[in-house]
């Protein structure tokens, strides 16, 4: 493998993309690619990185080693010098890169700051010919090539080439008509510990887990679609959990339509780039 250049590539799908986070949309747009037969991928992550939908997030191969999603594989690598490995076994590599140095050793064509930090932690044109930012905090044309809009609703999924997406609302997206009664929140600082799993059916009022000695309880019906680890460190009103009210077991372990969409964005970017 080639280290500290950028790759030279004959095929299209030979293009080297480095991928910012490897959370839910992170996944979501590991997967499309990947599934369009972009096999050279890379993902960076922090040392412990908290995911509310594990089931569907690449990050969690951090923990485990290795995570399937909808048939697509990550494991976590711990150089860069991995990633051909990873390549020729049909996987994803996720590296804990908290400061993206992966990218100075494997230069890639396309970088996809997927974080969804809702601000801008330092990607820049520079670092590589096809910069995309998902969501709020990035400016196309300034700070990156290409913004994803990742908000809900008639402009999900919007490549948008000048300019900002919408800004951060704040409100998750509406699901049978519940917004802020399908997140489960900390109500305080402290150690969450939980002894339900991904998938469970869950009752309004009923006690998920704690945070230290506090209750964390169920707005709504429906199944737990999402949580963090047991046993994490939180802050205060951190989301830690999703119930999806429409009760289908089945979305706790398949990508979302958010996700999809998102993916299948980032997807016509890089075509619109490079597919000539």
């Amino acid at each position: 493998m080639n280290t500290g250049i950028k790759m030279k590539i004959e095929k299209i799908k030979d293009l080297v993309i480095a991928i910012k986070g490897a959370g839910e949309m992170a996944t979501g747009t590991a997967w499309r690619l990947f599934q369009s037969n972009f096999k050279n991928i890379y993902m960076m992550e922090i040392p412990n990185p908290m995911a509310v939908r594990r089931q569907v997030s690449f990050c969690e191969a951090v923990h485990d080693g290795k995570i399937t999603v909808e048939g697509v594989r990550a494991k976590k690598s711990f150089h860069p010098e991995d990633f051909q490995g990873a390549w020729e076994d049909n996987s994803i590599p996720v590296l804990v890169d908290p400061e993206w140095n992966a990218i100075k050793n494997i230069r890639p064509h396309v970088v996809i700051d997927a974080t969804i930090a809702k601000k801008n932690l330092g990607t820049n044109l520079s670092e590589a010919p096809l910069v995309i930012g998902l969501g709020p905090g990035f400016e196309a044309g300034k700070d990156v090539h290409r913004v994803i809009e990742t908000n809900r609703g008639h402009n999900l999924g919007r490549v948008i080439v000048k300019g900002c997406p919408e800004p951060n609302t704040g409100i998750p997206g509406s699901t049978n008509g519940y917004t802020h009664e399908r997140v489960l929140r900390a109500p305080c600082p402290g150690t969450f510990h939980s002894d339900l799993t991904i998938g469970e059916m869950v009752k309004k009022g009923q006690v998920v887990g704690y945070v230290d000695d506090m209750p964390v309880k169920v707005q709504i019906d429906g199944v737990l679609r999402g949580q963090i680890r047991s046993n994490t460190r939180v802050e205060n009103k951190l989301k830690i959990g999703d119930i999806d009210p429409r009760g289908n077991i089945e979305h706790c372990t398949t990508i979302s339509d958010k996700a999809r969409a998102v993916g299948g964005s980032v997807l016509e970017a890089i075509l619109q780039k490079y597919n000539n």
